[in-house]
């Protein structure tokens, strides 16, 4: 296990939770990414919007923002990882509400200016509780 997932798991139990099996080094995927940080296109603040969408049915469940440091340990540990824009700190999807995201395929769209992830979603992908963060309707025809 690298420093920082020593560090993520460290600060998790910390919080007194327990680490689900699949946050367990012998059960976390590495990936090694076809697309390079470097290949992505930033915003001002050097972050790429990353879409998140369940693996088995679809559906969309979020977006976030990432930097490098997110993308690389979300490359790492495949479990997703995000930069968090109002706390401006990383932050594992899932270490506060154990609703962790295990990364099944991720994209970069055709300008590499938008990642898509594609998750193994457990619990609720939305801070409200929600499955989803898009419940609210905006427009019906």
């Amino acid at each position: 296990m690298s420093s920082p997932q020593r560090e993520a798991c460290k600060q998790f139990l910390r919080k007194g939770k327990t680490m689900p099996a699949k946050m367990q080094p012998e059960y976390r995927t590495h990936f090694t990414p076809a697309v390079s940080w470097e290949d992505l296109k930033k915003d001002p603040s050097g972050l790429v919007p990353c879409i998140v969408q369940d693996a088995e049915n679809g559906d969309v469940l979020m977006m976030a923002w990432m930097d490098r440091a997110a993308f690389e340990e979300t490359a790492e540990n495949g479990v997703m990882c995000y930069y968090s824009r109002s706390r401006k700190e990383r932050w594992l999807k899932g270490e506060t509400s154990g609703h962790f995201q295990y990364v099944k395929e991720l994209y970069a769209d055709c300008d590499s200016d938008t990642l898509l992830a594609k998750v193994e979603q457990s619990g609720a992908a939305c801070h409200t509780g929600a499955r989803s963060c898009f419940f609210r309707k905006v427009l019906t025809r």
